[in-house]
């Protein structure tokens, strides 16, 4: 009994010595992961990505294009959000600000340019899309169907619907063959059941 729990104390002891390791590991890379500032800028927008900041002081966060502000807000723990930003024909300087409340070394002042979007050329239209005053020296092509003037679809113009007079007797046709190898299976068990 006294190796038994001699191995339970020893199990206890490196469980308990594995798991302070891992409560150290932790504690220390939690300063790390503080304050983690995610900033992205393309050609169309700009989006913000703030996590693990102070929530007991005020945060602010500033995003803007020249003299004009897209983004000014004041922020917790964490903050996310995407800002469409404006039409450009030549990069666009982007300036974000944070302010940590708790501490200046964690407030970021950075600028980001915005390339121009390369947008696919709109297809000219050609000579004969364009409207014109002008009449036009070519006829009009002549509709290929004519509609129907009967209501309701009804008179001889009907679209073919795969339907023909040969459908009935095709039917009729399945119906016998089904009707005769019915007769032979009856025929065969009966013979089945007299050799039996």
């Amino acid at each position: 009994m006294t190796a038994i729990r001699q191995r339970w104390h020893r199990a206890a002891a490196v469980a308990t010595g594995v798991a302070a390791l891992a409560g150290t590991g932790m504690f220390v890379a939690s300063p790390a992961s503080a304050h983690v500032p995610g900033w992205e800028v393309d050609c169309y927008a700009t989006s913000i990505h703030l996590e693990n900041y102070n929530d007991q002081v005020e945060n602010t966060v500033t995003i803007s294009v020249g003299d004009k502000k897209l983004v000014d807000e004041k922020f917790g723990r964490t903050f996310d959000k995407k800002v469409d930003l404006p039409k450009h024909t030549s990069p666009l300087d982007v300036h974000l600000v944070v302010k940590a409340g708790d501490d200046d070394k964690f407030s970021r002042d950075e600028h980001k340019s915005s390339p121009v979007c390369e947008e696919s050329p709109s297809p000219s239209p050609s000579p004969s899309d364009e409207p014109s005053d002008e009449p036009s020296s070519e006829a009009p092509a002549p509709p290929s169907e004519k509609p129907s003037t009967a209501p309701n679809g009804g008179g001889d113009d009907l679209a073919e619907t795969g339907a023909s007079s040969a459908t009935p007797m095709i039917a009729g046709a399945a119906g016998v063959v089904l009707v005769a190898g019915a007769g032979l299976v009856v025929v065969a068990r009966k013979r089945r059941s007299a050799q039996d």
